[in-house]
């Protein structure tokens, strides 16, 4: 077995870049696409924000199991390589994930007024939370990826032991994600199953397979448009055209059920969710290695950088977004500020939590604690190191945003 240190990917900080660009359009608009403006005359386009931007978590899913396949397939599993593997992955994820779900749980009794009461009962439910992802919104991504690490040796001995598992990886997936959605919807009813890894075990097999094949799909991204075969862009183009349609009809379905509350079977929903964003994952997989051959080296550099950060941003942006929302002007849904004040928010969170985790990197030797792997263009070590401009990132770095 071929144990040589893979190609770099730079493009990949890029991805995550748009993953998180993808989060924080859903999050920032998740109050205005519920109740609360449903009778803005904007409402459509509140709406099409909060669903077409879905793409966001499971797009760094399987960038996640992308990465760990990419850097991993090729190596014998050993004692060494599985001790190194998870080593890293308590000191970078798990370690950030409890300190979040401490504080955010914290900050949500200080708010309702129960910090100091019940300290047992507090305590209790915390630990609920902490082994169910729902210490707050935004954690269940980090607790279904650490279910999916304590799987991923066990995957990646599978499918190195046989092409047959290679073959079949992604269809097994897809049939095993489903055979437990159609499990939890008659018999389970398992309210929060989004936090559950099998719910995205389609994802993770996808990101397995192109990272085995890699060597082949590169040369479809590599190239330039005109350098490709009729074959490759009648795929993307063909690709392009069923992400649009599945994404429209997504948001169609969703704007017709908030808005006129005509509701339909909730598998629907479901089936235009998967569809959608497992659409949107290969969608921005090209768009990546497009942005970084063609656009210009300074939107390169800054797409590259929040790329480089993103899992720490990820952390950090509900908390901004909280206060925004907590202290932002009372602006009338009726009114176009409104939607003003909805982007408002999102770039709070997106340049606020920025400029903290930036200044952690550069300044606080233990910031990893909690926001997980410093990149290294922003250790303490190296201070006066200048930005980088994206063309010779490694692979490596932190999981979730980097693996």
């Amino acid at each position: 077995m071929n144990a040589a240190k893979q190609e770099r990917l730079p493009q990949l900080d890029i991805y995550r870049a748009l993953a998180i660009l993808g989060v924080l359009h859903v999050h920032s608009s998740s109050f205005a696409a519920g109740e609360l403006a449903l009778n803005s005359p904007y409402y459509y386009w509140l709406n099409w924000i909060n669903i077409f931007f879905k793409f966001g978590t499971p797009s760094f899913i399987f960038l996640s199991s992308f990465v760990l396949f990419y850097n991993y397939y090729g190596r014998p599993v050993t004692r060494s390589l599985i001790g190194s593997f998870y080593r890293r992955r308590l000191k970078y994820i798990l370690l950030p994930y409890l300190l979040a779900s401490i504080c955010y749980y914290a900050l949500t009794l200080y708010a309702k007024g129960l910090l100091t009461q019940h300290p047992g009962e507090s305590l209790s439910s915390f630990l609920g939370a902490l082994f169910t992802g729902s210490a707050y919104a935004h954690l269940y991504f980090v607790f279904i990826s650490i279910q999916f690490y304590l799987l991923f040796p066990l995957l990646l001995k599978l499918l190195q032991s046989s092409r047959f598992w290679v073959r079949w990886a992604f269809p097994l997936g897809l049939a095993l994600q489903w055979v437990f959605i159609l499990w939890n919807k008659v018999q389970l009813h398992i309210v929060e199953k989004g936090s559950l890894a099998i719910s995205y075990l389609a994802y993770y097999m996808l990101g397995a397979y192109i990272a085995v094949h890699f060597e082949q799909i590169k040369l479809w991204l590599m190239k330039p448009w005109r350098e490709l075969a009729v074959r490759h862009k009648v795929w993307a183009i063909l690709l392009v055209t069923l992400w649009l349609g599945a994404a429209f009809t997504h948001v169609q379905l969703w704007y017709r059920a908030r808005h006129f509350g005509i509701w339909t079977d909730s598998l629907w929903y479901e089936l235009l969710w998967n569809v959608h964003t497992m659409l949107s994952a290969l969608v921005l997989l090209y768009a990546t290695f497009v942005i970084y051959r063609r656009a210009p080296r300074m939107i390169v550099a800054i797409l590259t950088r929040l790329g480089e950060i993103s899992f720490a941003v990820y952390l950090v942006h509900p908390l901004l977004l909280a206060v925004y929302r907590r202290f932002g002007t009372d602006v009338g849904t009726d009114s176009l500020i409104y939607v003003f004040y909805i982007y408002g928010g999102l770039a709070v969170a997106l340049a606020g939590s920025w400029i903290m985790v930036q200044f952690a990197f550069r300044h606080i030797r233990s910031s990893w604690i909690a926001l997980g792997n410093v990149p290294r263009s922003l250790s303490v070590q190296v201070p006066d190191k200048p930005v980088i401009t994206g063309r010779n990132r490694t692979i490596e770095g932190n999981d979730i945003s980097k693996s």
